[in-house]
């Protein structure tokens, strides 16, 4: 035909082997990097393709960053495996994780007299609901951030444990719900340090059982709290960086001397703090 050039046979060639190549590299399955503290209260941080859906257990639960990192969390009771999964236009990759059981100081309590069940005020309930809501609003934080990458510090300096991680007492057979901060002893005014860069999401005095309250959102929902304050220095919507100071020690709310409660939650899982502590990303 008038106008049609012969196929040039190395040239056709070139192009399938060209083609061959470049093909499974573009549907080849994200990566899909873990580190982190696999057991009950535990993490994953997780590397793959930038804005991959994150799964876990078969749930959608949040969208890696920009650089393709992500923070999944075990709750305190979490079961004995987790499936994790990231999904990108090129394909899927999943890792199964078996989580180890927690060590959890319980105590049983028997022979106890009934619990009074007077019931509170309406002026108490209401405050009681004003304050959960503004809580709940606090821990729904999700910021764009991805400030867990770079692991956690302790927010209080030269401190012992007062209060394990996921304690809890059960009187007469009835199981009461667990401690699910880590209680850190200090002096009163004791300087309280964020342990990891975030955005303050509540900075609030006077709470019913909190008092003092500070709670931050390092990225993906992962969100630091900590309880019981004398002094806030921070202010909702501030930025903060690792290591700056937020608050001192106190025993306001419902404590019964000065300590620091420091709690982490992810997305309503109830996650040890001390275990975050030193931990990084994937590169």
């Amino acid at each position: 035909m008038e106008g049609t050039q012969p196929l040039n046979r190395r040239a056709a060639l070139t192009g399938l082997a060209t083609f061959a190549l470049v093909g499974p590299a573009y549907s080849a399955p994200p990566r899909l990097d873990l580190s982190g503290r696999y057991q009950q209260g535990g993490f994953a941080l997780g590397r793959t393709a930038p804005r991959a859906q994150i799964f876990l257990d078969g749930q959608e639960v949040t969208q890696a960053s920009a650089t393709g990192a992500f923070v999944v969390g075990f709750d305190r009771d979490a079961g004995p495996n987790a499936v994790v999964r990231a999904v990108a236009p090129g394909g899927e990759s999943v890792r199964t994780l078996s989580i180890a059981p927690g060590d959890y100081d319980i105590q049983h309590i028997g022979g106890l007299g009934g619990r009074s069940t007077r019931k509170a005020s309406p002026e108490l309930e209401a405050r009681i609901a004003w304050e959960t809501r503004r809580k709940r609003e606090a821990f729904a934080s999700r910021a764009e951030r991805e400030d867990f990458t770079g692991g956690f510090v302790l927010p209080v300096a030269y401190t012992r444990v007062s209060g394990r991680f996921g304690g809890q007492r059960i009187f007469n057979g009835v199981p009461r719900p667990p401690h699910y901060g880590i209680d850190l002893a200090a002096p009163r005014g004791t300087a309280v340090y964020a342990p990891a860069g975030g955005v303050v999401t509540l900075a609030e005095n006077g709470l019913l059982y909190e008092g003092g309250l500070i709670t931050i959102d390092h990225g993906q929902g992962l969100v630091s709290a900590y309880l019981h304050l004398s002094r806030i220095d921070v202010l909702r919507g501030q930025v903060v960086r690792q290591g700056e100071l937020i608050a001192a020690v106190g025993a306001t709310g419902r404590a019964t001397g000065p300590h620091l409660c420091w709690r982490v939650l992810w997305r309503g899982r109830h996650m040890d703090p001390m275990l975050m502590v030193g931990a990084r990303a994937p590169a």
